[in-house]
């Protein structure tokens, strides 16, 4: 997997991107591989932030993962930056090969050298193959998400 390189994601990704997220059970109920005019809105405003990221892994010129990386400033933990992970995707026919290790790595590395504190991320509770890999990365189940739909 040396050949897995990452980086922004560029508009052109985009419709990559989609599909990668509704490449999935939970994603074919939430999201649609088409650009609209919502996710044009969507991918400007994360592009347009500092602290948002939409990372892509990349190899051969294709497009095999994502992600989303916030960075988000707080008070607790004595001001603590922490890094949320978010849209974790990996194309499923690249599952099983090291690609989202070496994506996670690389977002955990990129936390450290910004002196985040701490990396979190959500996992529907459906998820139990990607609740093994992130216990596999040393995350901890420490806290019970909840959210409201709106």
């Amino acid at each position: 997997m040396s050949d897995v390189f990452f980086r922004e994601a560029v508009r052109a990704d985009l419709p990559a991107v989609l599909d990668l997220l509704a490449d999935d059970v939970l994603g074919r109920t939430r999201d649609v591989g088409e650009v609209d005019a919502t996710y044009e809105k969507a991918f400007a405003d994360i592009s347009a932030d500092p602290r948002n990221h939409l990372v892509v892994a990349e190899a051969d010129g294709e497009v095999l993962g994502c992600m989303q990386l916030t960075f988000i400033p707080g008070l607790g933990r004595h001001g603590t930056e922490r890094l949320l992970i978010e849209a974790v995707r990996i194309r499923s026919d690249q599952r099983g090969r090291g690609v989202g290790r070496l994506m996670m790595t690389w977002a955990i590395d990129r936390a450290r050298q910004r002196g985040c504190g701490l990396v979190q991320l959500t996992s529907d509770k459906s998820r139990h193959d990607a609740h093994r890999f992130y216990l596999g990365l040393g995350f901890v189940p420490t806290h019970e998400g909840m959210k409201l739909s709106l």
